[in-house]
C-alpha cells in the first residue's frame, strides 16, 4: 500500500535527521482510512462514503485523493452559483516557471506567491476578472532531479469579455506573469476558455482516477490540485532520492495553503458556508447538473494540488 511506503520514508526521515515531527507523521499516515465506512444511495443505488478517518498530511495518497475531488466539488458548487447569480464566461490559467533544485523549492513558493498578489493587483487584470480560483501544483522531474511549482487558475469575467477591449491575451498574460515574478525569461503561460459540457459522473470520475494512480503508482498531494496526482515516491523502497524528494516536498508545502479564492468566488464560498476543502471534511463530495459547472469539475478534479509526478509523453 503507498501510504505504508509514503509512512515509511517519513520514519527514514527521522532516523536522517532525528526530528520527532517525521515519526509523527509517519504515526499518522500509517493509521489513515484503515477503516471506510459506506452507505448505498437509495436513489442512485451507489455505494457512497459516509465515514472514516484522514490523517490531513500533506503527502498522504489517500488524503491527496479526497481532498482534490472536494475541492472539485466545492469548485463546482460555486461555479453553478456564480452562473446562477452573475452568468459568467470562465477561462482557465496556467502559470509557470522554471524548474528548480530541492534546496530552492521553497523560497520559489513563496515569490510565485508575493507574484500572484502582484499580477492580480494590476489594472490590466483588476479590471478585467470577476474573481478567481487558484491551485498550487508541484510537478517533479526525476530524471533532472528538479521541481516544477506552478498555479493552475479558474477565472471568472463577464461574457463580454472576449469581445471587449479588456480582453487580455495570452501573451499579455505571459508578460503581467513575467512582469510580476520579476524575471529575467519568458515564462510559459497557457490560457482557455471554459466550455460547457454536459452529464458528469463523479464515480465514473473517480474509478479513473484511481486507475491511472495504479498504473503510474502516484502517491497524491488540488485544484489540485486525486488519487493519480504524484508519484513523489519511485519504486516501493525507501531509497535516499525519495528521502530527499519526500524532505523538500513535506518543507515546502508544510503549514502552506496551496488553494485560494478571490472576488466573487470567494463571496460565494462564503454565501454557501462550505467547509475548508485542505483541512475540513473529506468524505462528502456533492454532484449536480450544470454543464459549465460540470466541465470545471471534470477538469480540476485532474488538477494535481500539492504534488505530481512529472509525466513525459
Amino acid at each position: 500500500m503507498r501510504s505504508s511506503l509514503m509512512a515509511a520514508h517519513y520514519e527514514g526521515l527521522e532516523k536522517r535527521t532525528g526530528a520527532p515531527y517525521y515519526g509523527k507523521k509517519a504515526e499518522k499516515v500509517c493509521d489513515c482510512a484503515e477503516c471506510l465506512a459506506f452507505r448505498r444511495d437509495n436513489e442512485t443505488g451507489r455505494l457512497r462514503l459516509y465515514q472514516a478517518y484522514f490523517c490531513k498530511v500533506r503527502l498522504c495518497p489517500m488524503c491527496a485523493w479526497r481532498r482534490s475531488l472536494k475541492i472539485a466539488s466545492h469548485n463546482k458548487l460555486i461555479v453553478e452559483e456564480a452562473n446562477r447569480q452573475y452568468k459568467p464566461a470562465w477561462i482557465f490559467l496556467t502559470l509557470t516557471v522554471r524548474n528548480v533544485d530541492g534546496d530552492d523549492l521553497k523560497q520559489a513558493i513563496s515569490d510565485m506567491m508575493k507574484a500572484w498578489n502582484r499580477l492580480f493587483g494590476y489594472k490590466a487584470v483588476k479590471t478585467s476578472v470577476l474573481g478567481y480560483f487558484r491551485a498550487l501544483e508541484i510537478t517533479k522531474n526525476h530524471e533532472q532531479n528538479t521541481y516544477h511549482p506552478h498555479f493552475h487558475v479558474l477565472i471568472p469575467v463577464k461574457r463580454s469579455y472576449f469581445t471587449g477591449k479588456r480582453y487580455i491575451k495570452q501573451a499579455e498574460w505571459t508578460s503581467l506573469w513575467k512582469r510580476a515574478m520579476k524575471l529575467d525569461y519568458t515564462p510559459i503561460v497557457h490560457v482557455q476558455r471554459v466550455k460547457g459540457k454536459k452529464g458528469i459522473n463523479v464515480e465514473a470520475i473517480e474509478k479513473e482516477v484511481r486507475a491511472e494512480m495504479e498504473e503510474q503508482k502516484a502517491i497524491l498531494e488540488i485544484s489540485k490540485y486525486p488519487v493519480k496526482d504524484t508519484d513523489v515516491i519511485r519504486g516501493n523502497e525507501v531509497t535516499e532520492e525519495n528521502l530527499d524528494t519526500v524532505y523538500y516536498l513535506d518543507d515546502a508545502l508544510n503549514a502552506r495553503r496551496l488553494i485560494g479564492y478571490g472576488g466573487i468566488l470567494k463571496e460565494i464560498h462564503k454565501e454557501l458556508n462550505l467547509t475548508d476543502a485542505e483541512d475540513g471534511d473529506l468524505i462528502r463530495i456533492e454532484e449536480d447538473d450544470d454543464e459549465v459547472a460540470n466541465e470545471t469539475f471534470e477538469v480540476m478534479a485532474r488538477w494535481h494540488v500539492g504534488i505530481k509526478n512529472y509525466i513525459i509523453n
